[in-house]
């Protein structure tokens, strides 16, 4: 535990240094390690590589795990983009006088040390160091054992690209993937000022459970769509297939369908584009024997389960239910909803209203698909996670989600009665 202290305390200190600087000089940082992914491709992908052939590819975390040219390349242009972006620090919220005349202001700073615990994702080594320099942070890493060659050689991209900018490496840091050193960094009080947990609910679960130091919690995303019986053919089929199949692995993947009983004779048509990609549903009774009757492929069909309706499937399989209406859907989505994101596909109004009105979840959609909860769909650069909670940020978290504030008061010499 005193080697992790040391790694601990040196971050802090480079957190002291990397808060105060001018925007242009993190993100010159951003733009030389943009250049250093183009030009080290080959070697990610190879570390990658090591990655991906010790992981079934049938395990729902591969696509997760796995990079491409093209990956690598949407990587370099989001820290660009990143670099582009206005820095939230030093933002004045508020200015005002008070009745004294001293000047009070509300001035947006740095969290300081930013701790995130995540899982098969190297991409988010990038992502979350990116987020952190730019909004003034240092930043402790501590991905899974399962994407360690690919974080490994991201880190040594990162701290060569802090070096070519004249600042410290210790201002990212990436933990070995072990339960000591999450264990170490859940404890590190005064030295990790808020820790994040990305990844399955199992992860997440610990992280809360475990840690002493502040949590910002991240959720698993069981991810709801309403079909209300006044949707638009064109619409439904479009926006299901996008949010179910677009990428499975992912936490804004659709898991359960809800159908008003009207749709039930068209809805095998309505999901054929999932059936020609294979999509396997898991539908209660109602809803399995109209897709049996109506021609979904009967190999694709299985009876739900209780236990499906609070899955988060990141699979090609989806859970379908039968509801009257818009207050069923919205009670079973209280009832089975991780509060990430929920859809309605509907032109009534009135059922619009009441869903948008009583759905408790961080992003609530009309007519679209979930697929867009995504902090670079939210011209947010990137995330470092969805937050689900109601305390601090919710949704997508981007630069502004990573800053506290301050208050500085200035005066001329008045004292207090």
């Amino acid at each position: 535990m005193t080697h992790f202290n040391e790694i601990f305390d040196r971050v802090k200190a480079a957190s002291r240094i990397i808060a105060p600087l001018h925007d242009s000089e993190r993100s010159r940082v951003l733009d030389i390690l943009a250049r250093l992914v183009e030009e080290n491709t080959p070697e990610l992908l190879e570390a990658n590589a090591c990655d991906l052939a010790r992981m079934d590819k049938s395990n729902p975390l591969y696509d997760r795990l796995q990079l491409t040219q093209g990956r690598l390349q949407a990587i370099a242009d989001d820290l660009r983009h990143v670099a582009r972006l206005d820095c939230p620090a030093g933002e004045e919220i508020e200015r005002r006088t008070l009745p004294n005349a001293i000047l009070l202001r509300k001035i947006r700073v740095p969290f300081g040390v930013v701790g995130v615990v995540y899982e098969a994702r190297p991409n988010v080594t990038f992502d979350v160091a990116a987020l952190c320099l730019k909004s003034g942070n240092a930043c402790i890493l501590k991905g899974g054992s399962d994407a360690g060659q690919s974080n490994q050689a991201a880190i040594e991209l990162i701290h060569q690209a802090l070096k070519e900018a004249g600042l410290p490496a210790d201002s990212v840091m990436l933990l070995p993937s072990t339960h000591e050193a999450t264990e170490a960094m859940l404890s590190a009080v005064g030295k990790v000022d808020v820790c994040i947990p990305r990844g399955g609910r199992r992860l997440i679960d610990f992280v809360r459970d475990t840690a002493r130091v502040p949590v910002i919690e991240t959720g698993a995303g069981v991810v709801h769509m309403y079909f209300n019986s006044s949707a638009r053919e064109a619409i439904a089929r479009a926006v299901v297939d996008n949010a179910k199949t677009r990428r499975v692995s992912v936490c804004n993947a659709l898991d359960s369908l809800l159908v008003d009983r009207a749709l039930l004779p068209v809805i095998a048509d309505w999901l054929s584009p999932l059936a020609e990609k294979g999509v396997e549903l898991h539908a209660d009774v109602s809803a399995f024997d109209a897709l049996l009757s109506e021609g979904y492929p009967s190999h694709l069909l299985v009876e739900a389960t209780d236990a499906d309706r609070d899955r988060e499937w990141m699979d090609m399989k989806m859970g379908v239910y039968t509801v009257d209406g818009a207050d069923e859907a919205i009670a079973h989505i209280a009832a089975h909803g991780s509060g990430h994101s929920e859809s309605i596909v509907a032109e009534d109004k009135k059922a619009i209203d009441l869903f948008t009105s009583q759905v408790d979840a961080a992003c609530v959609y009309v007519n679209l698909p979930t697929s867009f909860t995504d902090g670079g769909q939210f011209g947010l650069g990137a995330e470092i996670g969805i937050s689900t909670q109601k305390l601090g940020p919710r949704g997508p978290m981007g630069l502004r989600e990573i800053t506290t504030y301050r208050y500085l008061l200035e005066g001329d010499g008045q004292i207090r009665s």
